[in-house]
């Protein structure tokens, strides 16, 4: 079965994004959560006591406010995998299970509630912490059919709300980053989340990166407001007139003794002369050695010359007094 038949059978036939009345998408029973998570939820004394006396919205939101400090489905360190073989061994989300979180705990009952459309948006906005929001987010994520999953999550790509899902913190993000990856990425600290069909996960990430390039492009005409923002003074009368009194006091300390700057200027002025003298100096200094230099080579051929001459005329009289005596 292709994933556009297994998308076009899964899809529902009307997904009431008009109403208020939330739509399921995938397994209703399960909540398309892992079996083995799900099972520790339901056998949890957490959630069969305590979470069953809640019964309304409001009380698992506050629930939530004080006892979710991390997104992950297990309890840091009580999860054990150790010894596992054949089939177990090595597989994600497969394993002895553990203490399930909180979090996941919380999130199950959400859906137990059968959230309304105005209570998850309640869930998304919440101003007082972002666990309450991510939950929301993960409610959306496992429930809601893919086709809305980027309509959902819009409006938050750039949220920069922090939030740490780590058990035990350590993994900082924003509510922006954690949203991207919800659309992006299956695997979620040794869960997975529902599979998108490949057609809907190809339109997520062009709109992706549609939202991307439009960021980018609107980042310097921000930056140029918040300047504008920032340099408005710079045409404030009291403040132009404020700088120029600076400046002349500055002025007034620097030059206001006549006779000082006056003296300052004819030191420099020699300075200036000096080094110019020691330049003609040096050069001088080189045309004479260079003609020196000149003088002496001449010198040296001027000899050379002179002593082969004399050689020569040597050897002329040799040969002349020769002829003469034979």
């Amino acid at each position: 079965m292709t994933d556009v038949e297994e998308y076009n059978q899964q899809k529902p036939a009307k997904t009431g994004k008009q109403h208020n009345v939330l739509p399921i998408w995938g397994n209703e029973q399960t909540m398309n959560l892992n079996p083995l998570i799900l099972a520790n939820i339901q056998g949890s004394s957490y959630f069969k006591v305590h979470l069953f006396k809640l019964k309304t919205y409001h009380e698992v939101v506050d629930e939530i406010y004080y006892q979710v400090k991390h997104l992950e489905p297990w309890e840091r360190g009580s999860r054990k995998t150790a010894g596992q073989t054949g089939m177990c061994g090595g597989v994600r989300g497969v394993g002895a299970g553990g203490i399930v979180s909180t979090a996941f705990c919380l999130l199950y009952k959400l859906y137990t509630l059968r959230l309304t459309r105005k209570q998850v948006n309640g869930l998304l906005q919440h101003t007082d912490s972002p666990y309450i929001r991510a939950l929301g987010f993960m409610y959306i994520r496992y429930t809601q059919p893919p086709q809305d999953l980027f309509d959902w999550y819009a409006d938050y790509l750039d949220d920069e709300e922090e939030v740490d899902p780590r058990a035990g913190g350590g993994g900082s993000t924003t509510i922006g980053a954690l949203v991207r990856q919800m659309l992006i990425k299956l695997d979620w600290f040794s869960t997975l989340f529902p599979r998108i069909p490949v057609p809907i996960q190809k339109q997520i990430e062009q709109k992706l990166g549609e939202h991307n390039r439009q960021s980018a492009a609107s980042k310097p005409v921000a930056n140029l407001s918040n300047r504008g923002a920032g340099n408005a003074g710079a045409y404030n009368p009291g403040r132009m007139d404020s700088d120029r009194r600076e400046h002349d006091d500055r002025d007034r300390r620097d030059y206001a003794d006549g006779d000082r700057y006056t003296k300052d200027r004819t030191r420099y002025d020699d300075r200036n002369r000096e080094r110019e003298r020691d330049r003609d100096r040096g050069e001088r200094s080189d045309r004479t050695d260079r003609d020196r230099d000149r003088r002496d080579r001449d010198r040296r051929e001027r000899y050379r010359g002179d002593r082969s001459r004399s050689r020569e005329r040597q050897r002329h009289r040799s040969r002349s007094k020769d002829r003469r005596y034979r």
